[in-house]
């Protein structure tokens, strides 16, 4: 997989100096001066900034989807026959997996195609791979759900331009999710009253995102590249352990991270996203694994894929090819690679398992064993999700397993003080040990008032929540400061979703 360094130093991250020091502060000074029927719209307009600071051109490949698919849901809102209705949502199949197929997956078509006509004696076509849209798999989801949910009826179509196009291109979930379904969404892009819980809720997810990226996954990461990129000749089994290990919760560490930074980001502007990771590696079985990983990625697969190919209301065997596809299909959304296409295989052929009766079998053994089988096999895969193709996966893996070449043990003494504190803070982590830390006002949504309010917890100004208040504050505001001090110094800053 691909890891964003110097490339995404035109990017305006979240954690680059460009967004926390200029844009944001701009943003809120602007959204908070205007009159209220005027924030989407400014909304807008910083979003496309946002995307285009990096894209520039392609900021037109986004907006010539947003206008296509906002076309699309009003003409299924205006008709009343089944049938043009069904030609409708084909339009919009077509028209947001071709944008999916031209620009993330030509060059992997090319040449898978050219492999073939090589063993047949033709002639390879060339072609020039277009660039790579920042954040198309998630702007295409974004719409895909908009005009699915018109069609079912969950949903109606927006008439509003601006408000659609916030809709698709609204900042915190652009380039990096979590995929917000419309349905989840549309009477906040009308009215969304901001409290002093959400707002607050919002810069403490946001600090806490901030310093889980910043502080944790970046140092991981670092380690990461380095092990991986490391000649087969020099990859002894312990370095090839301690790089999986350091990619396991840097990838979850940063995944969750931005996630956390976008829901904060949201609640800026009285949006209430919905949870996107639920310590995952708390699993015990890798169906629980994808209930608490990516939730907004498995409840689009499930509601937009999984059900309309029969899901659970068909023959088993049905039901095992159900999962299959599915999960291919999940892996090469990830990249367009054949290491993606094994990653989305392993855990489609391991939930297909476990409903064989393995399943039955973790259910009898202790917790312990329940819980190394999934981060056994969740880990495992995670090395075709990182290599860069099939024949660096399996000699990672080879070299795990005593089978590489390299067998020294030198770089034990060699590891940074930094990356054992971080491991073993990671893990902490990634295991919620420091969810009373960095717990935020849950929210929910009243589905009968209609109504944004808090559920575990509200502000305390005063009383015994004064101390516990106080003490969170400096903690969050310690982590907001030592993280702000790694982006002035230029460290290592990946953006690991370049490829989506």
């Amino acid at each position: 997989m691909q890891e964003l360094g110097s490339e995404g130093d035109g990017l305006m991250l979240f954690s680059s100096p460009v967004f926390l020091f200029l844009f944001m502060p701009l943003l809120l000074l602007v959204y908070w001066s205007v009159p209220r029927p005027l924030r989407n719209s400014v909304l807008l307009v910083a979003s496309l900034v946002f995307y285009a600071w990096g894209e520039r051109f392609f900021a037109l490949v986004m907006l010539g989807s947003i206008f296509g698919n906002w076309l699309l849901g009003l003409a299924l809102d205006a008709l009343t026959d089944p049938g043009r209705r069904k030609l409708v949502v084909a339009a919009a199949v077509v028209l947001n997996i071709g944008l999916l197929a031209v620009f993330k997956y030509s060059e992997f078509l090319i040449a898978n195609l050219n492999a073939l006509l090589a063993t047949v004696g033709i002639a390879p076509v060339t072609v020039v791979a277009p660039h790579l849209p920042l954040g198309i798999s998630f702007f295409t989801f974004h719409a895909l759900s908009y005009v699915i949910d018109v069609y079912r009826g969950v949903a109606r179509a927006q008439r509003r331009p601006v408000d659609f196009a916030l809709y698709i291109a609204f900042f915190p979930q652009l380039i990096a999710g979590p995929i917000i379904r419309y349905h989840d969404i549309s009477d906040q892009l009308r009215r969304r009253p901001v409290t002093l819980e959400l707002a607050a809720s919002g810069i403490e997810r946001f600090l806490a995102g901030f310093g889980k990226k910043m502080l944790l996954a970046n140092p991981l990461g670092e380690v990461a590249d380095r092990i991986f990129a490391l000649p087969a000749a020099d990859l002894s089994p312990g370095a090839a352990w301690l790089g999986l290990l350091c990619y396991t919760l840097q990838i979850y560490l940063d995944f969750s991270a931005y996630s956390d930074m976008a829901i904060g980001l949201a609640r800026l502007f009285g949006f209430t996203f919905l949870e996107n990771f639920n310590y995952p590696y708390l699993s015990q079985s890798l169906q629980e694994f994808w209930r608490r990983w990516h939730i907004s990625l498995s409840n689009w697969l499930r509601d937009y894929l999984y059900i309309p190919l029969g899901g659970n209301r068909v023959p088993p065997w049905r039901v095992y090819f159900n999962l299959a596809t599915v999960f291919l299909l999940c892996g090469l959304w990830h990249g367009a690679n054949w290491t993606f296409v094994v990653w989305g295989l392993i855990h489609g052929l391991f939930l297909i398992f476990e409903r064989l009766g393995l399943a039955s079998l973790l259910a009898r053994m202790p917790r312990p064993v329940r819980h190394l089988y999934t981060l056994a096999v969740v880990s495992l895969a995670w090395v075709f999700f990182r290599a860069t193709d099939l024949s660096h996966a399996i000699t990672y893996l080879r070299a795990m397993v005593g089978l590489g070449a390299g067998w020294s043990l030198d770089f034990l003494g060699n590891v940074d003080p930094l990356v054992v504190i971080c491991l073993v803070m990671g893990s902490l982590a990634s295991a919620a040990v420091f969810s009373p830390l960095t717990a935020d006002w849950r929210l929910r949504r009243d589905q009968n008032q209609g109504r944004v309010h808090p559920d575990v917890r509200t502000l305390q100004i005063g009383g015994d929540g004064t101390l516990m208040m106080t003490g969170r504050l400096i903690v969050l505001l310690t982590i907001g400061l030592l993280a702000s001090s790694q982006v002035a110094a230029g460290t290592y800053n990946p953006f690991i979703y370049f490829r989506f």
